[in-house]
């Protein structure tokens, strides 16, 4: 499946009820590992609630721990609880102003959106100190991890990218052997997707969520998946107006390397 609104019922689990009880929930959100997003209401009071289950391999406490530490610097979601039982974990957020850059209203107006979310890309990389900050996403610590997974028989051509499918395993991590040189440490989001970055209603960008991979790395790390993502969400055409918003011209070598690398993640 492919990450997006729940094209389906969606049942609540009961450690996301307990949570926000006194509180209307809406399924906002769904990903490829079974993770749910809900919104959380209560009249004015809007908050936000993700429960991952254990079988998906996430831990949400990485994600409330990364929150906590940006906040400081950026608007991000305000951690509200985190917890975890035998079924799943759980974060509950403060709502950030703003919608999704992928909602309705900004897919009909994609240049704005991309604009916004490559400024606001910018502003991140910008304004997280590097020195400060204790999590990695380096190119060196995924590559060792994919060669963890190939090892194991985890990783599996037929369900990458079609760019890379007519790729061997063997090939592939070959090529990811090879590292570009690094153009330039930030803090990366490290899941700088469309979805994950907030609009207001002048078509600015209000904040970032999804943070749970957030750490130092290079640049393209994040520009690479920027770029790619206003493909599947906005359609073709649109890569150089998010890089001219950054303030970076577009560079081949370093996208294709961090697009890989993404392709074989987890």
């Amino acid at each position: 499946m492919v990450a997006g609104p729940p094209c389906r019922a969606v049942e609540i689990p009961a450690a996301v009820r307990s949570l926000a009880a006194g509180y209307e929930l809406r399924a906002v959100w769904e990903n490829e590992v079974g993770g749910l997003t809900f919104e959380a209401t209560n009249g004015p009071d809007r908050r936000f609630v993700k429960w991952a289950p254990t079988e998906g391999g996430v831990d949400l406490h990485d994600e409330a721990t990364r929150l906590s530490w940006a906040a400081t610097f950026t608007p991000v979601p305000r951690v509200l609880d985190c917890g975890g039982d035998e079924t799943g974990t759980w974060l509950m957020t403060e709502a950030v102003p703003g919608e999704s850059a992928v909602s309705e209203r900004w897919k009909d107006a994609p240049q704005v959106a991309v604009a916004a979310i490559g400024e606001g890309l910018r502003a991140l990389h910008d304004a997280l100190p590097v020195a400060r900050c204790p999590f990695s996403w380096s190119a060196d610590d995924r590559l060792t991890d994919v060669q963890r997974r190939a090892a194991l028989g985890m990783l599996d051509p037929a369900k990458w990218h079609v760019e890379h499918r007519g790729l061997t395993v063997d090939h592939a991590l070959g090529v990811l052997a090879e590292i570009p040189p690094i153009d330039h440490v930030v803090v990366c989001h490290g899941d700088a997707c469309a979805p994950n970055t907030l609009l207001s209603g002048d078509g600015r960008w209000s904040g970032h969520v999804d943070l749970g991979a957030m750490g130092v790395a290079d640049r393209w790390s994040d520009l690479a998946i920027a770029t790619w993502s206003t493909q599947w969400n906005y359609g073709q055409g649109l890569e150089d107006g998010l890089l001219a918003a950054y303030g970076i011209e577009a560079d081949s070598v370093r996208i294709g390397y961090y697009r890989l690398l993404w392709d074989l993640g987890p």
